[in-house]
């Protein structure tokens, strides 16, 4: 995501009210190019939704799908916002390729409280999936970096999903850390991805409740917590311009007004450690944070923003031992710009995440 956007972005905004939650911690951060006359720090789109079930009673509907592998039971149905939206709303499916059998990411949609279109969730179980962060060089930028685009043919082999990572580190307000080293200052209090050696991942403030460890692998700071406690924070409820610039209702030049209700991507962690990702168009910040909220996130924070940035994909090969590739991936939502190919471009220069089937034990 990218706060300030290619010299072109503008502005963002909030609304609405918020539930509940518990701790761990992680942490994140980044911005990124143009989209021809583009915004920066998070342009992108999407509408579909997985979202996993560790739900307060009246966020999560009836009826839980068979379990989702060691320890995790699939995704509970999500009681939707507003009659109004897709059929199908909040009821999950599964894809991407499955793990020893079992599916390990589940889709669905919501419309957000007041919003009119519908945002794509995704819930990923981390028991099945190891994280991996991939460093680009325009975000955090330098390098070389061991692991950056595109995904090669040994990591392709294990890849289930893929997704954006943050602003460009000058407009992140936080740090980055990966092969042990600090590319930017982790900063105390940012909303903060850790992923650990073992590809476990948690999200949460840095400093308060995720810190440095000699397990610690990568830190992706961005911005401050969107979601703790299993609440939207005070400050998703605050200023929208706070959270990054935008684009303008049709253009991301720099002459044209940002608007608060635009493309948006959040990451958070549910009270069972479940990963759950969202992303849609004409979002606000405590739009973006009741969406995650209603998944049961009880800590989450903000990624890249605006059409051309946020994107989510899935990978199902046609054989269980297959290479994940741009022909067998799918989007979350089917507007965004980015694609199933984004990836495995060797001009991607962006920081992204992907979650790979972990080995049998």
């Amino acid at each position: 995501m990218n706060i300030l956007g290619p010299d072109g972005c503008a502005r963002s905004r909030a609304l609405l009210a918020a539930l509940g939650a518990i701790a761990a911690g992680a942490v994140l951060s980044a911005c990124g190019p143009a989209l021809a006359h583009s915004a920066g720090s998070g342009v992108a789109r999407t509408s579909e939704a997985p979202s996993p079930a560790a739900g307060t009673p009246g966020r999560s509907g009836a009826g839980r799908p068979e379990t989702a592998g060691p320890g995790l039971p699939a995704p509970t149905a999500l009681i939707p916002f507003t009659s109004r939206g897709p059929s199908g709303q909040g009821t999950w499916h599964a894809a991407g390729r499955r793990v020893r059998g079992v599916a390990a990411v589940y889709e669905t949609r919501l419309v957000p409280p007041g919003g009119r279109k519908p945002a794509g969730i995704a819930w990923m179980n981390p028991r099945l999936l190891s994280a991996r962060l991939y460093s680009g060089s325009t975000s955090p930028g330098g390098g070389p970096y061991r692991y950056t685009a595109p995904i090669g043919p040994a990591q392709a082999a294990h890849v289930v999903a893929a997704f954006n990572g943050g602003f460009k580190m000058r407009d992140a307000r936080g740090g980055y850390y990966t092969q042990h080293r600090v590319v930017d200052p982790l900063r105390r209090g940012a909303a903060s991805l850790v992923i650990y050696a073992s590809g476990s991942v948690n999200v949460g403030a840095w400093g308060r409740g995720v810190a440095m460890t000699p397990q610690v692998v990568s830190v992706r700071q961005n911005l401050v917590p969107l979601v703790a406690d299993g609440q939207p924070t005070a400050a998703a409820r605050g200023n929208w311009r706070a959270w990054g610039s935008t684009c303008g209702a049709t253009s991301c030049a720099a002459s044209v007004p940002g608007i608060d209700h635009q493309w948006r991507s959040g990451l958070g962690i549910t009270a069972d450690g479940a990963l759950v990702y969202v992303t849609g168009p004409g979002l606000d910040p405590l739009q973006l944070a009741l969406l995650l909220v209603q998944a049961s996130a009880v800590r989450g924070m903000q990624l890249d923003i605006n059409p051309y940035w946020p994107v989510f994909v899935t990978y199902d090969p046609p054989a269980a031992d297959g290479l994940a590739a741009p022909s067998n991936g799918r989007r979350l939502l089917t507007g965004t710009i980015q694609g199933p190919a984004t990836f495995f471009q060797q001009s991607w220069a962006r920081d992204f995440i992907t979650m790979s089937a972990r080995p049998a034990a």
